[in-house]
């Protein structure tokens, strides 16, 4: 189902008309900045399309138009001289190049990738291109709740529209979804959040091999959140579970006790086994590295973490957590995907033992799923909706 073209003008219409000219040097950025004032290469693009999405999303563009529109003017920001950029030079490690590197000022670098968006508004709006939509029927909720915590540190990432933030132009739907459930600040969480899809995306496997380019993903995410902490002193950590939809697979990755739900065809399916420190092999694991599993409230590491393994600076980390993310697809012969589909952090599925019934679980997820749909038809939560062929809720 196209978009149509009259809705999409509208749209850039009205953000050409709140921005007649380019943004100058002095000039205000049109978005709150988030994170460092200073980027690595790497993440240059993960932060460049989340503010961009925050941006448009606030603008009520459909997102279909907002992918596609930050996918063209970040691939055109980084075709440029990102040199131009350099705040300075420093000791690390990037994309396994050991030494010196450059880090980018983030300021002149969003006026020079805001500009690229504009200029991209105006020659769409002169000769709109075909936006190709999904073609299955996706309806999509999200709900938290920040409990007791002085400040919300989980996140989650919803996007049905991966193919266009990414310019993957085959004929295989692709749904991105991901929960972190941050501890000790949100820094990882929203780190995470920003950039494991991007790396998803851009891992060498994504097309042959998407399992793979998950579980990979992690491993570079974490990498790269370990030298942002270093060169900034961040502590906090995460967990994190991921699904990627491509076509009737539906594949996962995981890191710690963030964990996802699938009840398919009335039943309900176990996907995964999360990271605990009560894990038998994952008690052996710590003990053999020298550290201690015990009960303090909740089975704990070193009588501190509640998990045992997530994206985490070395500092809290001590060897105790690795990363080491865990991975498995599930394949469906079917023509037709129904299922439902729950990802979520541990305080929910610490409700649901890892030995209650089918039935329990089912009982579980018709909850949710009315609670969302409830959200739904009252509008008090975050939720979703594209319309699309084939039923997948």
């Amino acid at each position: 189902m196209a978009m149509p073209a009259e809705a999409a003008r509208g749209v850039l219409g009205s953000l050409l008309r709140d921005f007649p000219s380019p943004l100058g040097p002095e000039d205000p950025l049109p978005w709150s900045a988030q994170g460092s004032a200073a980027l690595s290469r790497a993440e240059a693009p993960g932060e460049l399309a989340e503010l961009a999405r925050r941006f448009l999303g606030g603008r009520d563009a459909p997102p279909l138009l907002a992918s596609s529109l930050i996918h063209a003017a970040i691939d055109e920001v980084l075709q440029t001289d990102l040199s131009v950029f350099k705040k300075q030079s420093v000791e690390g490690e990037e994309e396994g190049d050991q030494g010196k590197f450059t880090l980018l000022d983030g300021g002149s670098l969003q006026r020079c990738f805001f500009n690229k968006l504009r200029d991209i508004c105006c020659e769409w709006q002169k000769q709109l291109p075909s936006l190709k939509s999904l073609k299955r029927f996706l309806i999509i909720s999200s709900h938290a709740i920040r409990n007791v915590r002085r400040k919300m540190e989980d996140r989650h990432v919803s996007l049905p529209e991966f193919n266009q933030l990414f310019g993957l132009s085959d004929d295989v739907d692709r749904a991105y979804f991901a929960v972190f459930d941050g501890h000790g600040g949100v820094d990882a969480a929203n780190y995470a959040a920003t950039h494991l899809h991007v790396n998803v995306a851009l891992h060498k496997e994504i097309l042959k091999n998407p399992t793979e380019a998950l579980k990979g993903s992690f491993q570079q995410t974490d990498e790269m959140f370990l030298f942002k902490a270093e060169r900034e002193r961040l502590r906090s950590g995460t967990t994190g579970v991921s699904a990627l939809i491509v076509g009737n697979r539906l594949h996962i990755a995981w890191v710690g006790d963030s964990q996802v739900m699938l009840v398919q065809q009335g039943k309900a399916v176990t996907l995964m086994e999360p990271h605990k420190p009560e894990r038998e092999d994952e008690r052996m694991r710590i003990e053999a590295l020298g550290g201690c599993v015990t009960y303090m409230d909740c089975w704990r590491v070193n009588g501190t973490l509640a998990v045992s393994r997530a994206i985490a600076p070395h500092l809290e980390r001590k060897n105790f957590l690795p990363l080491e993310p865990a991975s498995k697809f599930l394949c469906d012969s079917d023509n037709k995907l129904h299922l439902n589909c729950w990802l979520g952090a541990d305080a929910l599925y610490n409700f649901v033992q890892s030995d209650s019934n089918s039935s329990g679980k089912i009982q579980i997820c018709g909850l949710m799923l009315q609670i969302s749909l409830w959200h739904w038809e009252h509008r008090k939560c975050h939720t979703e909706y594209t319309e699309l062929d084939d039923p997948l809720v």
